[in-house]
């Protein structure tokens, strides 16, 4: 095919050695064979045979060995792209005298060595990419002559030393980005006046030091800013606020202090991201300013140290999908909304803060929701039942450590998308809801497709933001971002709950972890609890539960994690299976009726009896200590009639109401417990 000019093998899928047809092919100018499988070395003879080439194109293939110096005689070439393959031995230096080049992309290469210098010789070069190369180097000052450069990507190197002043020679550029490396010193202020074309800034993850340059608001143009996971210090500049044009801020991880935003970024009407998260601090309350940036979508304030109270005005924020205003130090109660209010949030992390009130009513109108973590707080009230009715699209809820009082909402196992439900560490009383059993999404083990994301994200331009919750995994907290939608679970723990352990939650055979500790639960440990397959942690301690352990407990065989300690179980403690791997005694501690692995208690019909003789010593204790008490107390509660005044008098009554409702939930507990001496 001598005449043929134009050759594009592009995504086919080809293998083998560079193609011997495209050799003989002497009248190429355009040759693209990338996104195939070929592999070997680049043909030293491309010159001699493909003269006339001005485009070549071989990234993402499986070329190896060093970049051939025949390619430098390819004098008509003006864009090289062989990124993406294997090559090795560093950035030639013959690159440099190939003057005519105006894009070159040698990224995703294990090269090696430094950048060569003599790159900037290349008077037309527009793009120059190097990205994730093992580039172990300073940036070369020289690059500063590339006074046509529009794109420089340099990131996830070695590089380091500081950023060179005379980098400000790039008149032409539009999107740079040295992430990812080990740069040093401060942010030159002369970049932001000498590139007038500016659109993307990102330096995140390297050293940089010193303050941010007030100079960048002289970048008009600029529609990304990456500075975070740096060592910048000081106040953010209130020049940002003229940046009319900026949709991804990002400057968390650094060291900055002072407000949390200047108080005219309020006038940028087109951000849409906003990101200011972890290490920062800020001694100012939160302003109303960004009730002003309407087109807001992403709001990521996290890891601070702001303070305030939310303005009524933040609900303005029709559009916004993705709020994260943890672990800060907000206070007071969550502003309410008009009847009108149009909620596009999807996701909201309210979490480790000082608000308080009620549960924020603001939120029935989020139809859309999918997460809600407003946990270790200082919420009180009950919790409404119309989360159950209205957020249907519910996936994770997270209420832990509040003061919520009250039942549990029966209305809750309306979510039918929920996989995980966290109300642990409040005061709730009452029953579980049977109901729960209807849980949809945590009745069968959650699993994904390559296809399906492994997260809840929003991109906006080059940003991903992903949510992720906190929750107790395993006697741990744990914070889940990546495998979030993998997450089943429920966790009661901590609260006030009474009476008996659904067997319908045994039919919520995807939960992976069950945590209904610290509660006054009783009657016994459901019997079909083996149903529960994929149960890892579960967790029944610190209650009144009562009778055997049932046998189907030795059938979850991905039990990794078990507590049953602080009972009033009793019987021979099941084997077998994944049980004889929990061979920690404490699992069974202060269960004085249970024997058998691992208690060093053999079950013999004489430690039964044993047993038995403690039940009725415990029953004739337990009697003269009834009657003991009765003497006391009615005592007090004569005397207290007569000899306090009316207020106090009242006071001492609702007191003994209160002793008197406990004693009996104690009565009912301790009977539970004496009775299994006719049953074990």
């Amino acid at each position: 095919m001598p005449t043929m000019t134009f050759l594009s093998l592009f995504l086919n899928s080809l293998n083998g050695s560079f193609p011997e047809f495209v050799i003989r092919s002497g009248n190429l100018t355009f040759l693209d064979l990338s996104h195939n499988n070929f592999s070997g070395s680049i043909p030293d003879m491309l010159p001699e045979k493909l003269p006339n080439l001005m485009y070549l194109n071989l990234s993402f293939n499986a070329f190896s060995g060093q970049i051939p110096a025949s390619i430098g005689r390819l004098t008509k070439l003006l864009d090289l792209r062989i990124d993406s393959n294997n090559l090795t031995g560093g950035v030639p230096v013959f690159l440099g005298s190939m003057s005519q080049l105006k894009v070159l992309d040698l990224g995703f290469n294990p090269l090696g060595g430094t950048i060569p210098p003599v790159l900037g010789q290349l008077q037309m070069l527009q793009q120059l990419s190097i990205m994730n190369a093992e580039l172990v180097s300073t940036l070369p000052p020289e690059l500063g002559n590339l006074k046509n450069l529009t794109v420089m990507e340099l990131s996830m190197n070695q590089l380091s030393g500081g950023l060179p002043p005379e980098f400000a020679g790039m008149q032409a550029m539009r999107v740079f980005s040295i992430s990812t490396n080990n740069l040093t010193g401060e942010i030159p202020p002369a970049l932001f006046t000498s590139w007038p074309e500016l659109i993307s800034f990102q330096v995140q993850n390297n050293l940089f030091t010193g303050k941010i340059p007030p100079e960048l608001g002289k970048a008009g143009k600029l529609i990304v800013l990456f500075m975070f996971g740096n060592r910048l210090s000081g106040s953010i500049p209130a020049a940002l606020g003229s940046l009319t044009s900026l949709e991804d801020l990002d400057l968390s991880d650094n060291d900055l202090t002072g407000g949390p935003i200047p108080g005219n970024m309020g006038n940028n009407f087109k951000m849409q991201g906003v990101d200011h998260s972890s290490g920062n601090s800020s001694n100012s309350r939160s302003g109303s300013d960004f009730c002003q940036l309407l087109s807001l979508k992403i709001l990521y304030l996290s890891n601070n140290k702001l303070t305030g109270k939310l303005p009524d005005c933040w609900w303005n924020l029709q559009n916004l999908q993705f709020i994260d205003l943890s672990n800060n130090a907000f206070s007071g109660e969550i502003p309410t909304v008009q009847t009108n209010y149009n909620c596009s949030l999807e996701s909201v992390h309210l979490a480790d803060n000082g608000f308080t009130g009620v549960f924020p009513s603001s939120l029935e109108m989020c139809k859309a929701l999918i997460t809600l973590d407003i946990g270790n707080n200082r919420f009180f009230g009950g919790i409404p039942p119309w989360i159950g009715k209205g957020l249907l699209s519910l996936k994770f809820l997270s209420l832990k450590s509040n003061n919520f009082t009250g039942e549990i909402p029966s209305e809750l196992s309306n979510l039918s998308q929920l996989q995980l439900l966290d109300i642990s560490n409040n005061g709730l009383t009452g029953l579980i809801p049977k109901s729960f059993g209807n849980l949809t999404s945590m009745k069968n083990p959650n699993t994904l497709s390559a296809q399906e994301t492994l997260e809840w994200s929003s991109y906006i331009n080059w940003l991903l933001y992903s949510d992720g919750i906190d929750t107790i995994w395993k006697g741990r907290e744990q914070f889940f971002e990546k495998t979030i939608e993998l997450l089943t679970g429920i966790n009661l723990s901590g609260n006030s709950l009474s009476q008996c352990i659904p067997d319908e939650l045994t039919t919520l055979q995807g939960l992976l972890f069950l945590n209904l500790s610290r509660n006054h639960l009783s009657c016994g440990i459901p019997k079909n609890i083996g149903n529960m397959k994929n149960l890892e942690f579960l967790d029944l301690s610190l209650n009144e539960l009562s009778g055997a352990i049932p046998p189907s407990l030795a059938d979850i065989s991905t039990l990794d994690i078990l507590n049953l300690s602080n009972n009033h179980l009793s019987g021979k403690i099941p084997t077998g299976n994944q049980l004889q791997t929990l061979s920690d005694p404490s699992i069974y501690h202060n269960n004085y009726g249970l024997c058998g692995f691992p208690l060093n208690i053999s079950c013999t019909s004489s430690s039964l009896a044993s047993d038995e003789r403690f039940c009725r010593k415990c029953k004739d204790q337990y009697l003269s200590y009834c009657v003991m008490a009765g003497v006391v107390f009615g005592f007090w509660v004569w005397f207290g009639m007569f000899f306090f005044s009316g207020t106090l008098r009242y006071a001492v009554f609702g007191f003994v109401d209160c002793i008197q409702c406990k004693v009996m939930q104690k009565v009912y507990c301790i009977n539970q417990f004496l009775s299994r001496g006719t049953t074990a």
